[in-house]
């Protein structure tokens, strides 16, 4: 785990951090400051190193000063993840299906989190993983939205409809606008890696396929801000709906 938000939220998340080295000619100020600070007061060993030493550790070439040597987190079952999202009120999970740029990935769990997502499934082969380049993108999100691995994620697609989730595909080519769709929780979102999209034998399997009018020349977003604009759309209707409840 490498750079200074993500490891502060490792922290704040209290992951199991083996110890943590600091480049011995990093100011200790702001953010750099309080990590040290906090893993200190959590008894963490801090090392202060040669920066050529985190330069060669590093994963993203921007650890800005931390590395934190961490406990290898592993991926959650997917009925794990299932039984813990039936238990919440309202339950989102966002399926991600080949996305192989960490970058692309980090940044997914990132807007998944901040959105309220309980939880993402993603392959665990041909997939980015859960790097520490994909820890670095998250801002640190990994350390708190549950993550289940799967094989084959078209059977998922199946296990999270078995489970009483809707499953909705994102593609450019689909008929109906998203916002125009059902998208009622218990719900779950399919994006697509970066080159093919979603995968033919997951969409099918889907509930429904949705896309996002696009009045520009190019053809399609970016999968991270795809995957946002439909999750902020979940957030909006529920949120809407919520107002309504409480009005008199």
């Amino acid at each position: 785990m490498e750079g200074r938000n993500a490891v502060r939220e490792a922290l704040r998340a209290d992951q199991p951090i083996r110890k943590l080295q600091v480049s011995k000619t990093a100011r200790l100020r702001g953010g750099l400051l309080e990590v040290v600070q906090e893993a200190r007061r959590r008894g963490i060993p801090v090392q202060f190193v040669d920066p050529r030493h985190l330069d060669q550790v590093s994963v993203t070439g921007a650890h800005q000063g931390v590395v934190a040597w961490l406990a290898v987190r592993p991926l959650l079952e997917l009925e794990e993840l299932l039984e813990r999202a039936r238990s919440l009120p309202d339950p989102v999970l966002v399926l991600v299906d080949g996305v192989e740029d960490p970058r692309n990935l980090g940044a997914i769990l990132r807007t998944a989190e901040a959105a309220g997502a309980v939880g993402a499934v993603i392959p665990t082969r041909r997939s980015a993983g859960l790097s520490p380049a994909v820890a670095k993108a998250s801002a640190g999100a990994v350390m708190h939205l549950p993550v289940a691995g799967v094989v084959n994620l078209a059977r998922a697609v199946e296990a999270c409809k078995e489970a009483g989730f809707r499953v909705v595909a994102a593609d450019p080519q689909a008929s109906v606008d998203y916002d125009e769709a059902q998208l009622d929780p218990p719900l779950a979102l399919v994006v697509g890696g970066e080159q093919r999209g979603v995968r033919r034998l997951v969409r099918e399997r889907c509930d429904a396929v949705v896309r996002i009018p696009m009045r520009g020349r190019v053809e399609s977003l970016n999968v991270s801000v795809a995957a946002a604009v439909l999750l902020y759309e979940v957030l909006r209707r529920l949120r809407a709906r919520q107002r309504e409840t409480r009005s008199p």
